[in-house]
């Protein structure tokens, strides 16, 4: 029977975040996409719409199925999408010089961008049996790293760095919250910065170094790797306090601006909306990871606790790290920006975050 209570907790102001970033990066796409250009690509603006229909109805059941479902299911989810990622590698589809997309008919999705969310699961499984107030010692911690290690070294075969950064910090903001020894902790640390060399040297592929070098120097090649980072920059300066207007950014309308619709869709809208508008933006999304950890906060269920709290990381982790990227403060990695970037499996991933945010949210009331 279906219980009232699902309405009376349903957290409406959770979803007018959502309602609100959706509407902006649906604009802003549209902007992006036809915006001063000779051939726009209305199609892409049509195919996103038809993502976030979909993702209407993944969100929805998102948040009407109980939430310990997750718990029960969580290896069976990591499995099955480290499945997909291993089928990325021997019949992906290639674009851009990587092998990303598992291509279903008219349908094409990236593995990568559902596995961050199956390591919040099985993390969150997994933590909610092991935590205490002591902190975990290294051998706790090994489970976690082999279930991390795993995607992270499948998506860098693709290879897309970004993506293996963002599972990366999703789960160590996740085991940082849950609580680490403080010796183990120092161990962690040193074998991190012993590792950083090899990393560089047997790891990183040679465009991935010229993104590291070109963000230390975007002057070095302004032609070549340079390119992105420093149009990125003009755009966003151009738009000043108020900004440009709507379908009036002259970075995006004369081309200079690469991947506009994707990554640095954020310069269009910076350029566009000026600084009060890219700061009500951030305002925005700040809310929401406030609201996300209040959700946790609230939560009286170990595993929902440490859920939302990954979520809600996931979600921190790509603002900072695509807004950081287009203003320059970060090397360019390829990680697009929450509700605003073209890309369905990334709007589809990110809707159904919000879904088990609202899911937990509604159940509290079954701890009380």
């Amino acid at each position: 029977m279906f219980d009232r209570r699902l309405v009376q907790y349903f957290n409406w102001g959770l979803l007018g975040l959502f309602c609100l970033l959706a509407v902006t990066g649906s604009l802003t796409l549209y902007s992006a996409l036809t915006a001063g250009s000779a051939n726009p690509q209305i199609a892409l603006f049509y195919k996103q719409m038809i993502w976030y229909t979909a993702g209407l109805f993944i969100m929805a059941l998102a948040f009407v199925l109980d939430y310990k479902f997750l718990e029960r299911w969580a290896y069976a989810c990591y499995f099955f999408c480290v499945s997909l990622l291993v089928f990325v590698m021997f019949f992906g589809r290639v674009g851009g010089g990587s092998k990303r997309w598992l291509v279903f008919g008219p349908v094409s999705i990236q593995p990568s961008e559902f596995m961050k969310i199956a390591v919040i699961i099985v993390l969150a499984k997994y933590f909610a049996k092991v935590v205490t107030m002591e902190g975990m010692s290294f051998k706790e911690l090994f489970l976690p790293m082999i279930l991390v290690m795993i995607p992270c070294v499948l998506v860098l075969k693709q290879p897309d760095l970004g993506t293996a950064i963002m599972i990366f910090l999703i789960a160590a903001s996740m085991t940082l919250f849950i609580k680490i020894e403080k010796r183990t902790l120092a161990c962690l640390v040193a074998a991190s910065g012993v590792s950083l060399p090899l990393l560089w040297f047997f790891v990183l592929k040679q465009y991935q170094k010229q993104r590291i070098l070109t963000f230390l120097d975007p002057d070095r090649d302004p032609l070549n790797t340079g390119y992105h980072i420093i149009q990125s920059k003009i755009a966003i300066g151009s738009g000043m306090i108020f900004g440009k207007g709507v379908f009036k950014g002259t970075q995006n309308a004369l081309s200079f601006l690469p991947e506009q619709h994707t990554d640095f869709i954020f310069s269009v809208f910076a350029e566009e909306w000026g600084f009060i508008g890219s700061a009500l933006l951030v305002t925005v999304f700040a809310m929401l990871i406030l609201w996300g950890l209040n959700i946790a906060y609230e939560c009286r269920d170990t595993f929902g606790i440490i859920l939302a709290v990954g979520v809600t990381g996931m979600i921190f982790w790509q603002v900072i790290i695509n807004m950081g990227m287009v203003m320059g403060l970060m090397p360019v990695v390829g990680v697009p920006l929450p509700f605003i970037s073209y890309g369905g499996s990334s709007v589809i991933s990110m809707m159904v975050c919000m879904g088990i945010l609202m899911n937990i949210s509604m159940r509290r009331f079954m701890l009380d």
